[in-house]
């Protein structure tokens, strides 16, 4: 099997071979179909194989770098990359059919392809860092494959120093490794960090809480955690295949490096504590500014970056095989929405199709409510029936599951979800309010069932060890009293934002004139994003007005 895994990236590279040194015109896209139907069938037949109870196995083309491991994270996220490849390679042959770099779209796509099944199914360090640095070059090029756009060579620039910011972490991480321990193979290093899990380095430094932390940084920057996601946005200015292909591993890369030094992490779990902070920062931060987006391609972007944040979240409460599901679900999901981007714009252009639903009349018409339900039979739904929910199909997998923490946390995000969904069809306009809540319970029910128990089996096939998967929950949890105080304090605040909520929508007049200024103050600071990005362009200019006076003073021009 292992040498399966070596033909997926040799037929990648092949492909991208063919096609940049020869000059076929159009049929390059042909030939790049072909080679890519191959590799996602190798990738079906891998998956196929482990699932089936393969062995776990590693081939060595170099005493020191260049080998490929045969495993589960390595199988499931080459046919994942494979698959979305494929489907980009199929929407590409028409869609850049007019672009005078017809071949050269698709090589770049193809050694991208190769790119990313390298870097899931390298087996040491150096291989790793090869492939992770070559996934930000090549991003490089696709986003500036339009040369005579000024935009998409300044975003994509600023793509490229964010990803070598981000290079830079792991980088360090594998030196550490490497000094200590070594040995460049992955396996190795991460067997003895769980061997001696407390072992110690200059001034005392932790080892696993050190490279936890540099890996754990790196995987920040690359999937655009809050401050250094202003590069995923602004690069909707690119080719919209490369938008859609980007949902295959390279913005979705923090949550496979996580995986892949699980061991790591197991044995530093503060840092997952801070690895929970900023996904939970990022993933708010993320949602709140795609609503404030008035362009589809960008508002996409901003809702990649929240859902990015949930994603590195939950590798912060232990649920690492569960951001892996996130990860597939996501990123196949969010790559049809990009490449049906161009459909949706050309459909409203002509006719908006919204139908003149209850849904319609409630969000865009705004019209007053005939009749509502009492609020006190809606608030004990509301709240009640989405815990139930949760609480029955966690326990259905598991009932020890209730007491991990991490669980716990995913459960209370989930009820939040879905408390909120029933909260807002109460304040829907409608006149037959029990069928919206029976729908909106229906649904609940079928995607939390799904997800948990989906969820389950990505647990059981890629952690099968049940000592390993507890121990990863009990590195991410805190002390008893933070918990629950977090929990309560959580609570009350998405409680009372619901009570404001519904105040809002009796107030008088006089009333709404007051609150319109603090509104247009906040709408105002959402739609500048935060200023993030003008502060980063102040401190570019900053730095180069510095570099001119300086060069000038020395005489250097």
């Amino acid at each position: 099997m292992e040498r399966l895994v070596f033909l997926l990236i040799i037929l990648a590279l092949v492909s991208a071979c063919i096609i940049g040194f020869g000059r076929f015109g159009r049929h390059a896209a042909a030939i790049s179909i072909f080679f890519n139907t191959l590799i996602f069938g190798v990738a079906l037949v891998l998956l196929a194989a482990k699932l089936g109870g393969a062995p776990n196995g590693v081939l060595h083309l170099n005493a020191v770098w260049g080998s490929v491991q045969f495993d589960p994270l390595a199988a499931l996220m080459s046919a994942v990359i494979s698959g979305i490849s494929l489907i980009v390679h199929i929407y590409s042959r028409r869609y850049m059919v007019e672009d005078p770099g017809y071949g050269r779209f698709f090589a770049l796509l193809d050694l991208m392809t190769a790119c990313l099944l390298l870097m899931v199914c390298a087996a040491d360090l150096l291989t790793m860092l090869i492939a992770w640095n070559l996934i930000g070059l090549v991003l490089f090029w696709l986003l500036d494959h339009c040369l005579p756009s000024r935009s998409a060579y300044r975003y994509g620039f600023w793509t490229f120093i964010t990803y070598r910011f981000s290079d830079l972490p792991l980088v360090l991480a594998a030196l550490i490794l490497h000094r200590l321990y070594g040995s460049w193979s992955i396996a190795v290093v991460l067997a003895k960090v769980t061997a001696n899990p407390g072992m110690t380095f200059t001034s005392g430094l932790p080892v696993a809480g050190t490279v936890a932390a540099l890996v754990a940084l790196s995987a920040f920057g690359r999937s655009a955690q809050f401050l250094l996601h202003t590069w995923l946005p602004y690069t909707m200015d690119g080719p919209t295949p490369v938008s859609a292909l980007m949902h295959a591993g390279i913005v979705n890369a923090g949550a496979f490096i996580i995986n892949r030094f699980a061991p790591v992490f197991v044995a530093a779990g503060f840092v997952l504590h801070w690895v929970f902070v900023v996904g939970l920062v990022t993933a708010i931060t993320g949602s709140l500014l795609m609503l404030a987006q008035n362009d589809i391609k960008k508002s996409l972007g901003y809702s990649t970056m929240g859902q990015m944040g949930f994603m590195i979240m939950e590798c912060g409460v232990g649920a690492f095989s569960l951001a892996i599901f996130h990860l597939i679900a996501h990123g196949l999901f969010k790559a049809t929405l990009f490449l049906s981007s161009g459909s949706a714009i050309n459909q409203a252009r002509a006719d908006d199709g919204v139908p003149k639903s209850e849904l319609y009349t409630f969000v865009v018409e705004r019209r007053a409510t005939a009749y509502r339900q009492p609020w006190q039979l809606m608030a004990l739904i509301t709240l009640g029936v989405p815990a139930a929910i949760l609480l029955i199909a966690h326990w259905l997998v598991g009932a020890g599951i209730l007491v991990e923490q991490g669980a716990i946390v995913l459960l209370f995000f989930g009820w939040i979800t879905g408390a909120q969904l029933l909260f807002s069809i109460h304040r829907m306009d409608t006149e037959d309010p029990w069928r919206m809540v029976s729908l909106a319970i229906v649904s609940l029910v079928v995607v939390v069932l799904g997800y948990t128990f989906i969820s389950h089996a990505f647990d059981l096939f890629l952690y099968p060890d049940v000592a390993f998967r507890r121990a990863i929950f009990s590195a991410a949890a805190i002390s008893p009293a933070t918990f629950d105080g977090v929990v309560v304090l959580v609570t009350l605040v998405i409680v009372a934002g619901w009570i404001l909520a519904y105040r809002a929508t009796h107030q008088d007049q006089d009333s709404r004139v007051r609150t319109a200024r603090f509104w247009l103050i906040y709408y105002a600071l959402i739609s500048r994003e935060f200023y993030i990005a003008d502060l980063y362009a102040a401190a570019s200019r900053g730095m180069l007005n510095t570099s001119r006076q300086v060069n000038l003073w020395l005489r250097w021009v």
